[in-house]
């Protein structure tokens, strides 16, 4: 890995981690609104900003989440979107829609998230209102997220950014 691509990988982790850290109380329930999920779009413009949001999903999992097996399901989750936004992204150009479509895929996958809050949590909510309230929560943050990154993507090269 070249260093640059080390450092904007530091970068991005570090960001993901402080964003999260700063609304807290709001990124660990059956309802998150995780600013730093922002973060998740950058692999639409280039597919090595992988470490970065996998690296801050864990830092912020490790420190910040109430629960440390949110460590194995909250990165299987990123890990698991990250992989298929890719996979699509080799037949997609159109960057709108797909950090639409990856919107749409992390919203999907939350399943995981709410199989682990009524599992491990032990929530009272049926696993369906734990998929649906976590689903549409991410839903609403990543697509309020799209216009924030795109206009990120206009004013930075995001392609370019990592070599």
């Amino acid at each position: 890995m070249k260093v640059n691509t080390l450092i904007m990988n530091a970068v991005i982790a570090a960001l993901y981690f402080v964003i999260t850290a700063t609304i807290a109380p709001f990124g660990f329930t059956n309802i998150q609104f995780r600013i730093s999920e922002l973060f998740n779009h950058f692999i639409v413009f280039n597919k090595k900003f992988f470490w970065g949001i996998v690296g801050g999903v864990f830092l912020a999992n490790l420190f910040l989440s109430p629960t440390k097996v949110d460590l194995i399901f909250g990165l299987a989750h990123t890990i698991l979107s990250l992989c298929i936004t890719m996979l699509i992204g080799r037949f997609i150009a159109n960057k709108l829609l797909l950090m639409l479509i990856n919107s749409f895929i992390f919203s999907f996958n939350m399943f995981i998230i709410a199989y682990m809050l009524k599992v491990f949590l032990h929530l009272e909510d049926t696993f369906m209102f734990l998929w649906v309230t976590s689903g549409v929560s991410e839903f609403i943050t990543m697509v309020v997220a799209i216009p924030i990154v795109y206009f990120i993507a206009k004013r930075i090269n995001l392609k370019q950014l990592i070599s």
